[in-house]
């Protein structure tokens, strides 16, 4: 059996293989963060291997910068072992007493840990590939929470600029009242517009809920407002009400996207529900 040491970093890799019974068969030696720089290790592992040798890699816990050469190990069928920087620092420390760290000590370190095989689970390609839909959801994530940071802003901006907005309306985040403001963004805009036009973009949006009536009281409740005019922020809820169409645009491919490739997406529970059957 060979054991592969790789400390990772963000545009090299530092690399030591050692055979089961000590030996260094390949001293620390750096490969860059390219096809090139894979190669080169695995050409250097077949070298060191015989085979009917077993070989084992391992590499610290890193976050992305893990994630490509992770990917083309297990491509290789390299049986791969990811190890908890904690597990390192302290089989470090016990191994030397040299208190500072290195990357050429730490890659010396994780072949030295997969040699003694101290409770390590290899790392298998589908929990590689199942980083992907979970990356997904992260993002997808951060995505609704910037949307409800938005929205936020949209209903402190309606209560400067039109506060009694809210009390006509069901609900201020709704397709017909964004159309509105979008176009007439305070109550000095909606006061001063024709009732034909805000009846039709009320009409509009709101798929017919919305009339004549609802012009005509939105129309009067505006003129007796006692909202701001403030051109700067009549600005701002416009540009607030597009970015929040944009997040929706752009949550919908995420979740159709998802479907397409993982399955149903659940967004209350944050997991996929059913596995998608693709035709051909």
């Amino acid at each position: 059996m060979i054991c592969v040491g790789i400390d990772v970093a963000k545009d090299k890799h530092d690399c030591f293989i050692l055979s089961s019974k000590g030996e260094v068969l390949a001293d620390v030696f750096t490969i860059q963060n390219s096809a090139e720089g894979f190669d080169r290790l695995l050409q250097t592992i077949r070298r060191c291997a015989r085979p009917e040798d077993k070989i084992k890699v391992g590499l610290e816990a890193t976050g992305h910068y893990s994630y490509n050469i992770l990917g083309f190990l297990l491509d290789n069928g390299l049986d791969t072992y990811i190890i908890n920087p904690l597990h390192t620092n302290l089989c470090r420390k016990s191994l030397s007493l040299r208190k500072t760290k290195t990357d050429r000590v730490d890659a010396r370190t994780i072949a030295a840990m997969l040699m003694s095989d101290v409770d390590l689970k290899s790392y298998t390609d589908t929990a590689y590939h199942n980083e992907e839909p979970k990356s997904l959801a992260r993002y997808r994530f951060d995505k609704v929470r910037e949307r409800a940071k938005l929205k936020q802003s949209v209903s402190r901006l309606v209560t400067i600029l039109f506060p009694e907005l809210e009390k006509l309306v069901s609900l201020l985040h709704t397709a017909s009242v964004y159309a509105l403001l979008s176009e007439l963004p305070g109550a000095k805009q909606v006061a001063g517009a024709h009732l034909t036009h805000l009846k039709a973009v009320l009409s509009d949006a709101s798929k017919g809920r919305y009339g004549r009536d609802m012009a005509t009281t939105l129309r009067e409740t505006a003129r007796c407002s006692v909202g701001s005019v403030m051109p700067a922020k009549s600005l701002e809820l416009q540009h607030t009400i597009r970015m929040i169409h944009e997040l929706d645009a752009e949550i919908e491919d995420i979740d159709s996207g998802y479907w397409r490739s993982y399955g149903r997406y659940d967004p209350c529970r944050n997991r996929r529900l059913l596995p998608l059957r693709l035709a051909g």
